[in-house]
């Protein structure tokens, strides 16, 4: 069939509107008319190759919602009109897979990054060109996108799906950082690092958990204040204050949990530095170098330092979850959200980069929810 993709022709391209064709699903995926797409920065990770060497051109676009269009013969989980979240890639038969940790699938770069099936096929074409393709099981920035019966994860028709798309990744690291990973429970303390959009979905969820204490920390006032108005307890400007004495202030006796998503060296240490005994730090950011730490006093106080993917996911249960919590009033996540038309891909891309919208949201369907 035809559809309209928008591709990644070289390293650090624009995202080009094209007609294309999409092979019919096999066995084991569905066809899914893509309603929206969120944008995030591991996509332009990989059109700038910082994630390895990306295949061009590509069809990227890793946070899609949609309508499933047909299921292959040995789908029995999703059925024609079915709303769904796609999210990451997994093989759900590796030892990872089998013990409920889809998030370390040990075939994860391969299907998320590869630009192709593991077997090495392609869904998509361009005339006798191939046109790389299954990027996070999905290629989503296109009308229509080719899904894992594993990776297409049903949910609510009470929701609003053009926006959904954001829970199968970004939004679902974050929150899944603070519900799954960390485990913050009502009276607990929490700083976060980063207002960005998995920052802030840290901090909703952490709002949703009951966390006494939520101490926001970055260098941009404008979404510092919006951290306030979306439920920050305290927030500091590390641009304009010293992190460690403002947390010490806040917490003299030290934080239970520590969840950063900057990557750096600094601002991981400030917050490892006010944790109590016990204390549990998650990170996701991806460091540009190598983490250095005070080992000696952090293994005396019994401190966890852990790494985190995608929340800790069990896609189909948490992503469900999720939209209850939003339908409940719990989790504003469209709070973070802006949506720009397909035609607008890269004003959306380059407002993500420079930090102007906390969550651009592609609209790519016809779907009024």
């Amino acid at each position: 069939m035809e559809i309209t993709a928008a591709l990644v022709k070289e390293k650090g391209g624009q995202f080009e509107l094209e007609k294309i064709n999409l092979d019919e699903p096999r066995a084991d995926e569905v066809l899914v008319r893509v309603v929206g797409s969120g944008t995030c920065h591991t996509d332009m990770a990989a059109r700038d190759q910082q994630t390895g060497p990306t295949p061009f051109p590509i069809v990227l676009g890793h946070e899609g919602s949609g309508i499933v269009e047909k299921v292959g013969a040995g789908v029995t989980n999703l059925k024609p009109g079915d709303h769904v979240v796609l999210t990451f890639g997994f093989c759900g038969e590796c030892y990872t897979c089998q013990s409920g940790k889809p998030t370390y699938c040990e075939n994860f770069p391969a299907l998320n990054f590869g630009g192709a099936r593991l077997d090495g096929s392609h869904s998509h074409h361009h005339g006798q060109e191939t046109v790389f393709d299954n990027f996070f099981s999905q290629s989503s920035f296109a009308t229509y996108a080719i899904a894992n019966k594993r990776n297409a994860i049903k949910v609510s028709d009470k929701a609003p799906l053009e926006l959904l798309g954001p829970l199968g990744c970004g939004i679902q690291t974050g929150a899944g950082a603070i519900i799954n990973s960390l485990k913050v429970s009502a009276g607990k303390t929490v700083v976060i690092s980063g207002a960005g959009a998995v920052g802030l979905a840290a901090l909703l969820a952490a709002k949703a958990c009951s966390a006494a204490q939520i101490v926001l920390v970055d260098i941009n006032q404008e979404r510092l204040d919006f951290g306030l108005e979306l439920g920050a307890t305290h927030v500091i400007n590390s641009r304009n204050e010293n992190v460690i004495e403002a947390l010490q202030a806040i917490a003299p006796k030290g934080f239970d949990f520590g969840f950063d998503t900057t990557g750096r060296n600094d601002v991981i240490n400030n917050t490892l530095a006010n944790l109590k005994s016990l204390g549990q730090m998650g990170i996701v950011g991806v460091a540009t170098k190598p983490l250095e730490v005070e080992m000696n006093s952090y293994v005396l106080k019994g401190i966890k330092l852990i790494g985190i993917v995608e929340g800790d996911s069990v896609p189909s249960q948490f992503i469900p979850e999720m939209v209850e919590m939003y339908l409940n009033g719990q989790f504003p996540f469209d709070k973070l959200v802006k949506t720009y038309p397909f035609e607008a891909i890269n004003q959306a891309i380059e407002d993500s980069e420079t930090g102007k919208t906390i969550k651009p949201v592609i609209l790519i369907g016809d779907y009024k929810g």
